[in-house]
């Protein structure tokens, strides 16, 4: 029997997907990249925001359609499924099984019982732990990298997100089983380890009563054989000194921080039921940027949040000219049902949620493209990671300063021969929005 597996949404999404394909491929049955094989089809499913719950749905739809050839089953795991368990398979008969997003461990036991006949709805309560076997994971990543999920869930409750509601409230994975997870993905040849969560910087608080993510961090780099460590999805408002330390002085740690800030109007940040203000972050962010050297800081921000006024907006605007943020993103607020925020009054028509969107993106354009020209000349290590498919010689590949699939990209000019997964020295020849070109140090 061939099973496929379609993973959406986010990197932690992504490694409940490799876990799933880990178990299904322990039973010895047979994984395929083409659904057009598979008689069981899987849809790991994202349900963050509005156009990722439209992707998940156009995604189940058109996987359904291979139930008219030879595909038996359709199951539909992950966030969507989590959510929406009973209007999916209501509305849509085609599914046979949805698994809620701490069920996925019990995939092969699911897939028995649709073998015998059943439709299966198999929701946990969104709490607790899935705790995977050291070595488990089927990595769908390249073999010099993987994504590290140090914990589940979400105690934040931001008023804009879902999240808590959906993955349940936050729950670290315990320490010893992360190491022993990132010692086998080591062994396995992984050059680049990802720490990934909610809120990383939270990591340790529910276990042990105090956060642990520098202590982590000192023990991922003693790893033999690992290249990079880095760290995604901190919060401002728990990045200690302990961890500001760690940055500075662990050699394996990107000088890279991802802080999500969303706004900078402190009217905002409050309706958002955020923890910091405005003065707060620039204190961080300065703080940052004298103590650790070379530091990248990415970021990223809602526009069109309900009362958002053009001052509101002006006063970001200004912010992130002033603290010229190396990467950032901008995400339209999506109004999420059973969110407080979705109660609020004053929603922004959405023609002014995208003109502020493109407006916002246009500025950390600018900015971004500045600050890549003014690394020309400068010298970096970069972890190669495939070619130009229209030219043979020009290498594609990231420096610590670019996350995969995010950041965009550092292209190495007369370069053949290099291989995927190799670390190369390079000089930055020119810089522009969010390419790189450079060339072999000698």
């Amino acid at each position: 029997m061939k099973i496929g597996l379609i993973s959406l949404g986010c990197s932690k999404n992504l490694c409940d997907s490799e876990v799933m394909l880990g178990l299904i491929e322990k039973q010895q049955l047979e994984i395929t990249n083409d659904p057009a094989e598979a008689e069981i089809i899987i849809v790991n499913t994202c349900g963050f925001i509005e156009a990722a719950k439209e992707e998940s749905i156009n995604t189940i739809l058109q996987m359904a359609a291979y139930k008219q050839k030879l595909c038996r089953y359709l199951i539909v795991t992950g966030c969507l499924a989590q959510r929406y368990a009973k209007d999916l398979l209501q509305d849509m008969p085609e599914i046979d099984a949805v698994v809620g997003t701490n069920a996925y461990e019990d995939i092969v036991q699911v897939i028995e019982r649709l073998l015998k006949g059943e439709r299966v709805v198999q929701l946990e309560k969104t709490t607790g732990q899935v705790k995977v076997p050291a070595g488990l994971r089927k990595l769908t990543t390249p073999s010099y990298l993987a994504y590290l999920k140090i914990a589940e869930g979400c105690d934040n409750f931001c008023s804009f997100c879902a999240i808590p509601y959906i993955r349940g409230r936050y729950v670290s994975k315990p320490y010893e089983e992360v190491l022993a997870e990132a010692k086998s993905l080591v062994d396995r040849g992984v050059k680049e380890l990802i720490l990934i969560a909610q809120d990383t910087t939270r990591y340790g608080e529910d276990l042990y009563k105090k956060v642990r993510l520098a202590e982590l961090l000192h023990d991922l780099n003693g790893l033999e054989g690992l290249k990079w460590i880095r760290v995604m999805y901190c919060y401002p408002n728990n990045f200690n000194e302990d961890l500001i330390t760690a940055f500075a002085t662990l050699p394996k740690v990107c000088k890279y921080v991802d802080l999500p800030l969303q706004h900078a109007s402190d009217r905002l940040l409050t309706a958002m039921h955020r923890y910091d203000k405005k003065k707060d972050v620039k204190q961080l962010l300065r703080k940052l940027r004298e103590r650790i050297p070379g530091i990248v800081i990415r970021t990223t921000f809602i526009v069109g949040f309900p009362g958002e006024t053009e001052a509101d907006f002006a006063e970001l605007k200004e912010f992130v000219q002033e603290e010229r943020f190396e990467n950032a993103g901008v995400f339209t607020y999506s109004q999420e049902e059973n969110t407080v925020a979705a109660q609020l009054p004053e929603q922004i028509p959405e023609e002014t949620k995208q003109n502020r969107y493109h407006e916002l993106m246009s500025l950390q354009a600018g900015i971004s493209e500045e600050i890549r020209q003014e690394q020309e000349g400068r010298e970096f290590e970069v972890l190669v990671e495939n070619y130009d498919k229209d030219t043979p010689d020009l290498a594609v590949g990231r420096s610590y300063r670019e996350a995969p699939d995010i950041d965009g990209e550092v292209f190495i000019e007369n370069a053949p021969g290099l291989k995927a997964g190799q670390f190369v020295q390079v000089r930055v020849a020119q810089g522009f929005t969010y390419e790189t070109v450079t060339e072999l140090v000698k």
